[in-house]
């Protein structure tokens, strides 16, 4: 693999409070995705917002309010995960499809090749820039956008199950499965929107749990101890 896109779980990035970061769960990822770098791939990273805001189950805001609200969560945690990057010595862009003044800059496809020409990872912040459009749409359309190999889904989840593994302890992980399969199947891996911009653009995914150790490096050097999702 050369070029990935990376979605990073907010909630997993939060570790076990559930909200905000836990730095050493952050530093972790940094310097597996810093052994990536140095190994040349190009990696774009889009992170959620779920460890900050989980706007959709607010009764009180109005839909297109509580996604912005998203939005900007999910600016917030690259701009937190990108100084943690910089911190191991990876250096970083944020990109957001909308202006944030000096914090981020635009997003631009030639401007992403660029920066992974310098040796950059590049987060790719505030999802699609529009509400009603989730961050595993947004991640699906920046992977194809930046012509990535794969999708890396590091999730709280070490795969994908034919049920919630929370709720059933009898829930059974598929090894690989096919993103036809996933929607037919409702399986929730990302939204429906997503899942069909992947089968549409034969863009695959590799699903893994984030928190266990050394996961993301051994996904890319074939070890995936989670879920392939081909399409």
């Amino acid at each position: 693999m050369k070029r990935v896109l990376l979605k990073l779980s907010g909630e997993a990035l939060a570790g076990e409070k559930k909200t905000g970061f836990d730095e050493p769960t952050v530093t972790k990822v940094a310097l597996q995705v810093k052994t990536l770098v140095e190994q040349g791939m190009e990696i774009g990273v889009v992170i959620g917002g779920g460890n900050f805001w989980r706007g959709r189950s607010s009764e009180h805001i109005d839909r297109t309010k509580a996604d912005q609200i998203g939005m900007l969560a999910t600016v917030m945690n690259c701009i937190y995960v990108s100084e943690i990057f910089r911190s191991v010595g990876i250096k970083t862009a944020v990109m957001t499809p909308f202006a944030c003044g000096a914090f981020t800059e635009l997003f631009s496809k030639d401007k992403v090749i660029e920066y992974f020409a310098k040796g950059a990872v590049v987060f790719l912040a505030g999802g699609t820039g529009h509400p009603y459009f989730s961050t595993d749409t947004a991640t699906v359309l920046r992977a194809i956008e930046i012509e990535a190999e794969t999708i890396l889904l590091a999730k709280s989840v070490d795969g994908v199950y034919d049920s919630d593994p929370k709720d059933n302890p009898q829930a059974k992980k598929f090894d690989e499965i096919t993103i036809q399969e996933v929607i037919d199947r409702k399986l929730g891996v990302v939204d429906m929107t997503a899942s069909i911009l992947c089968m549409e653009n034969h863009m695959p995914m590799l699903v893994f749990g984030l928190n266990q150790e050394n996961s993301i490096v051994d996904t890319v050097s074939g070890k995936l101890n989670g879920t392939r999702v081909t399409a």
